[in-house]
């Protein structure tokens, strides 16, 4: 077998200067993979960039708002999803505590409309600050992928879910997990062998240096098969705040004639997607 890996850069359409910067990574070709985020003032602009370059980004099922930005306001206005004035919380939390399984798929059903008459059409969809995934609370994760086996996508979820997470699961999310990799391979949803971002703030870091370090140690670790490594690169003056700091060295990673040459020195193969 070969190691591949799919290096997708997030958030797409997030805001303007998140998508100048995603775009221009896409057209140096120093990432293989996207995500749109669909209900964001920026979106439709983005979206008709990538057809302007041939690029079809994955679908990022988004159900919550961005903490320093205006608050989003999902395209099915399904009330379980919002606060009282229409909008979707910045807390992950609270969706976990109040979503309904019926409104959260009639909204992925939207954001998946959205694109289609935005003229692009995804292979695969994966969830914008893991909501979906029952890290905050209730879990849509077996509805998701009967979801997108409906659709014919295929969706980000981990075989091994360590890489991602640090360490193993507490026992009642390993169950739950070794449960939907189960379900995906039964419903032929294709998902990667594992997942790998950068999970840490930049008071943790401390550097761009030590964010490239963690970067290429996952490369040296990366198993047979194909993974995905997912960034969120940005410009500082986009996000504003730590996170904005994080994203700028993220974007200075994917440019970094160091990181460039580890990926050859570890013969990694660069592919568009694990369901390719």
């Amino acid at each position: 077998m070969t190691r591949r890996l799919v290096i997708t850069a997030d958030d797409l359409g997030r805001e303007p200067g998140t998508t100048d910067v995603i775009v221009s990574l896409l057209t140096e070709g120093n990432i293989s993979a996207t995500t749109l985020i669909p209900i964001t003032p920026a979106a439709a602009e983005a979206a008709a960039r990538l057809r302007e370059l041939g690029v079809t980004p994955r679908l990022h099922i988004t159900l919550t708002s961005e903490h320093g930005l205006p608050r989003w306001r999902p395209l099915n206005a399904a009330t379980s999803l919002t606060d009282p004035d229409g909008t979707l919380s910045a807390d992950p939390f609270a969706l976990g505590a109040r979503g309904e399984t019926e409104d959260v798929i009639q909204e992925a059903d939207a954001q998946l409309r959205w694109m289609h008459d935005h003229g692009l059409t995804p292979d695969a969809a994966d969830s914008h600050a893991g909501t979906l995934y029952g890290l905050h609370g209730r879990s849509w994760l077996a509805a998701a992928l009967r979801w997108c086996a409906r659709h014919g996508l295929a969706f980000r979820l981990p075989r091994d879910a360590e890489p991602y997470m640090g360490g193993p699961f507490p026992p009642p999310l390993a169950q739950a997990h070794e449960q939907a990799v189960t379900l995906a391979d039964t419903l032929g949803v294709p998902i990667p062998q594992t997942i790998a971002t950068n999970r840490r703030p930049a008071h943790d870091l401390g550097s761009y240096e030590q964010l490239r370090e963690d970067y290429l140690h996952r490369l040296t670790t990366l198993p047979e098969g194909t993974s995905e490594l997912f960034l969120h690169p940005s410009s500082e003056e986009a996000v504003i705040g730590p996170d904005g700091i994080v994203r700028t060295w993220e974007t200075r990673l994917l440019r970094d004639p160091i990181w460039h040459k580890a990926l050859e020195t570890e013969a990694v193969e660069i592919v568009g997607g694990w369901h390719a």
